[in-house]
């Protein structure tokens, strides 16, 4: 059995983080059954980061590394289509998929106009979350954002930067279909963790109110959550 141990729900996402919601959208699409256990807990993570799977015993990290190892373990035909531009073109907006990361963490976490209705979500949503937690994990990425190097831009800035990767996505996401045809890739189920994770997050921050404005990224994100309802469901721990 497949575990996937990610980061709490919240807005009636399975996780708030857009790497782990990736990976329980791959996992969907391509009808995996597998358990889904929430933690906050990353010590047995391999790289001590969330989300990770185990697989059979087998610990494996990084959204990108899971998506790996089970498309070649279960031989999942869901990329087998993709020509070789294809390729290159996912791989390209997996990047700035892992730029705009940045950009939406800093909205949730840095941004003091939008700080305090996400941790207020966090508690209301999960009270066995500590508020002394929340503060001590938002001090910790203050100093992320700092060495990452975005924590020192002005906000206008940082935004900006963050829309840009969503233009791009927008771009080249089509009025009917996925990105790359009719049916879904796993560059799909990654675009839904990320758009998901603004489209539904009740907080109108800048990147919200973005996506909101292009018709074309919130139709792909319900298209692909239509995609895995129609797939096998996963099942939570008892």
């Amino acid at each position: 059995m497949i575990t996937l141990f990610s980061y709490p729900d919240l807005f009636g996402l399975e996780d708030n983080n857009p790497y782990g919601l990736k990976v329980f959208a791959f996992l969907k699409l391509c009808g995996l059954p597998f358990e889904h256990r929430h933690t906050l807990d990353a010590k047995a993570a391999p790289r001590g980061q969330l989300p990770y799977v185990d697989d059979g015993g087998q610990s494996i990290g990084d959204s990108d590394a899971i998506v790996s190892h089970l498309k070649r373990k279960y031989r999942l035909p869901i990329d087998d289509a993709l020509t070789p531009f294809q390729r290159d073109l996912d791989l390209l907006v997996r990047r700035a998929l892992d730029d705009l990361y940045w950009v939406m963490s800093y909205s949730r976490w840095r941004d003091p106009r939008f700080w305090t209705a996400f941790r207020d979500a966090l508690l209301r949503t999960h009270p066995e979350i500590a508020a002394d937690d929340l503060e001590a994990a938002r001090k910790y990425n203050f100093d992320r954002y700092h060495y990452q190097g975005i924590g020192r831009f002005s906000p206008k800035e940082v935004y900006a930067r963050g829309i840009a990767d969503l233009q791009v996505v927008a771009n080249m996401t089509g009025d009917r279909g996925f990105l790359f045809g009719p049916d879904p890739n796993s560059i799909d189920a990654g675009v839904y963790g990320f758009v998901a994770n603004i489209v539904f997050y009740d907080i109108d921050t800048p990147l919200k109110l973005f996506v909101l404005s292009q018709p074309n990224l919130v139709r792909h994100c319900h298209a692909v959550r239509a995609a895995m309802d129609n797939r096998a469901v996963s099942r939570q721990p008892l």
